[in-house]
């Protein structure tokens, strides 16, 4: 088995995995949190997303964070964008990348987004031009990649159908979420797969959520067809709105531990990730999902006891 030896990790902790937190987040704390996280050696950031700011409250200071962004000329900050006029916003603010999203799932896309799947491409028609005239990269999410709340399995077929009229848009990279964590390895095999033959590997990430503890598995899947983007939130927060019980993504922390154990590169620092994610832990007065967060929490407990702390 040849597995790749190097990983791209895209940081979604400050979009996806905050956007869930019924306690406000203070933007000067958010700006801490992206500020630590842009310490560790990560290569994106997804900071925000420009939605009306009725829609998801958390990340109403969308333009304001954006503004205030730490300079850094390692990192890219990206953001969600729905429209014309939250392209618009996230131009203004001085982001680079955008992230456009989409469902194969009809039922989730309706609640999602209040759009049928056609109806959120024909927007992306109108959108993607205008980004790509100012140099704006651009990314695409397919929610509800392998099962959807609603409707159950989801057809792979109709993932690669709503992937390829992506990409002819001038999508740069699709990532496939598994929106409510139920995959397992075998969805993942069969799904991007059959995307993989239609598909390069280099066009695709995947984004797992670890409902039922089997993200990880499902990313060692991936590894194996040769995906090397993954998407992850520090400390495993997360959780979609949209998305009755879905838990958390798959927590860097784990994913690091894992890549690192497997022999892969990632580049990212294990140690300044879990140090964002014990401020964002504080700040939520509760302790996070990760694995590794926790074991590295535990032994940071053990070092102040024995100093007598």
């Amino acid at each position: 088995m040849i597995l790749p030896k190097f990983v791209t990790l895209v940081e979604v902790g400050p979009r996806d995995g905050l956007q869930n937190e019924p306690e406000t987040i203070s933007t000067t704390d958010k700006l801490k949190f992206i500020e630590i996280l842009s310490e560790s050696g990560l290569k994106e950031i997804e900071v925000t997303s420009f939605v009306r700011p009725d829609q998801i409250p958390q990340l109403s200071d969308a333009a304001l964070l954006a503004n205030q962004l730490p300079s850094s000329h390692s990192v890219l900050y990206s953001a969600l964008v729905p429209n014309l006029k939250g392209l618009e916003r996230a131009r203004s603010s001085g982001i680079k990348k955008i992230a456009v999203f989409t469902a194969a799932s009809e039922t989730f896309n309706q609640k999602n987004i209040h759009a049928s799947i056609q109806e959120s491409l024909d927007r992306f028609k109108e959108l993607i031009p205008e980004a790509q005239k100012i140099g704006m990269e651009i990314r695409g999410y397919i929610s509800t990649g392998f099962v959807c709340p609603f409707e159950g399995d989801v057809p792979k077929e109709k993932v690669l159908e709503v992937a390829e009229k992506l990409l002819e848009m001038g999508i740069g990279q699709i990532s496939i979420g598994d929106t409510i964590g139920a995959a397992s390895p075998k969805d993942v095999e069969e799904t991007i797969g059959f995307l993989l033959a239609k598909i390069s590997a280099g066009k695709i990430a995947l984004h797992f959520h670890d409902t039922y503890g089997t993200a990880l598995a499902n990313v060692y899947a991936a590894l194996q067809l040769g995906i090397t983007t993954f998407d992850s939130s520090a400390g495993g927060l997360g959780g979609c709105p949209f998305a009755p019980g879905a838990a958390g993504n798959i927590g860097t922390e784990d994913l690091i531990y894992f890549f690192h154990r497997m022999g892969i590169k990632t580049g990212v620092d294990l140690n300044k990730i879990f140090e964002a994610s014990s401020f964002i832990s504080n700040l939520l007065k509760r302790p996070l999902s990760s694995r590794q967060w926790q074991r590295l929490r535990s032994q940071q407990k053990g070092k102040n006891s024995g100093n007598g702390k």
